[in-house]
């Protein structure tokens, strides 16, 4: 697999060197790219047999290279990507797939005329209990889907450069959008910035679609306990997933009516079995897998842009204090809607000025 499918990473980090860990396991890790001294020799320990650099010119210069995954700080992905796009690789890049919406579309653009694959880190798509859970909504096993709520919660790393939103809801956002299968219409967020000024510890996210169906996620780092759990509620049954215990459940319960009177139906919970493959395993393996059949990923370009829009207009909310946002898919119609929200850059810190400084010269 590695003489065919040679990929080079990019960013040797917190999330990255999981990245490393993981395609060097699989056979296929030709190289890593990190501007830090700390960032390299993580990457050497990792793959001694790998090559290992401090810019990515090396990299887009390689023929040998087919593919680049990009785990990078979000400032610099698109400036990566762009430059491996246009060296002829195809292209992973861990979420969000730009800070900058115009600058999204150029890429999904660029992936589009080239050939190439453009492939967005949304990991719990290939988690299998989520992709268990979507099979089931699937086959009806939930009836008509009426709203869904996830929460991530937990008193985990801080971040200071971007708020709890960006951090955390990209997840959700992705999860919700494939089991509901619409775009919103309307999108409300509210939060509060409790430790850094203007950068939001807790947020609170509405998506409302045509169908009548809404979803909320909350999400907080500023929190007693730990929580990752998606619970959504059908006509005929309920399902809860747990990502903290790795639990799906499926509960029969539903709300019947008798005589205009709304009687609850409440039935045991059961243990749904699911394959216990890793996730970003699975996620990796499913890039490789369409660098070499060719087709398009799960979570590609569209599926990266989508997420991004959404978490646009729920910023544009947020900083107006809730105030609903109708949600379109043209950002650049300059319709006087969502197309005249600017970009939202978070503010960089001082201490990542240098490294984000380096991988954008690349």
């Amino acid at each position: 697999m590695t003489d065919k499918m040679p990929i080079a990473v990019l960013g040797c980090g917190g999330w990255g060197k999981n990245i490393v860990r993981t395609v060097n396991g699989l056979g296929c890790l030709k190289s890593v790219v990190d501007p830090t001294e700390q960032g390299r020799q993580t990457a050497a320990s990792l793959a001694p047999e790998a090559e290992v650099f401090e810019n990515p010119e090396p990299v887009f210069a390689d023929p040998a290279v087919k593919g680049v995954m990009i785990a990078t700080p979000a400032e610099t992905h698109y400036t990566l990507a762009r430059a491996a796009l246009e060296a002829g690789k195809d292209v992973f890049v861990e979420k969000p797939l730009t800070i900058d919406v115009e600058e999204a579309h150029q890429l999904v653009d660029q992936a589009a005329k080239t050939g190439r694959v453009l492939m967005v880190g949304h990991l719990l798509e290939y988690h299998p209990a989520v992709l268990k859970l979507h099979e089931m909504i699937q086959a009806g096993e939930l009836g008509n889907i009426r709203y869904l709520i996830s929460n991530r919660l937990n008193l985990g790393k801080i971040r200071t450069e971007e708020n709890a939103l960006w951090s955390f809801a990209p997840h959700d956002i992705a999860v919700i959008l494939r089991l509901v299968g619409a775009l919103p219409f309307e999108v409300v967020a509210t939060g509060g910035s409790y430790l850094t000024a203007n950068i939001a510890d807790v947020t609170v996210t509405q998506l409302l679609f045509d169908n009548g169906v809404r979803s909320h996620i909350f999400v907080s780092w500023l929190h007693p306990f730990k929580e990752q759990k998606l619970v959504v509620i059908g006509s005929k049954k309920m399902a809860s997933f747990d990502d903290v215990a790795k639990e799906l459940v499926l509960y029969d319960q539903r709300v019947d009516w008798h005589e205009g009177q709304p009687i609850p139906v409440r039935g045991e919970g059961q243990l749904v079995d699911f394959p216990g493959a890793e996730p970003l395993k699975e996620e990796c393996l499913h890039f490789i897998e369409r660098m070499a059949d060719r087709r398009p990923p799960r979570t590609d370009g569209l599926n990266g842009l989508r997420v991004l829009q959404i978490l646009h207009a729920a910023q544009r909310s947020l900083v107006t204090n809730g105030q609903p946002v109708p949600f379109s898919l043209d950002w650049r119609s300059g319709d006087g809607a969502v197309g005249e929200v600017k970009p939202f850059r978070p503010p960089v810190s001082a201490a990542r000025e240098e490294v984000v400084g380096a991988h954008a010269q690349g």
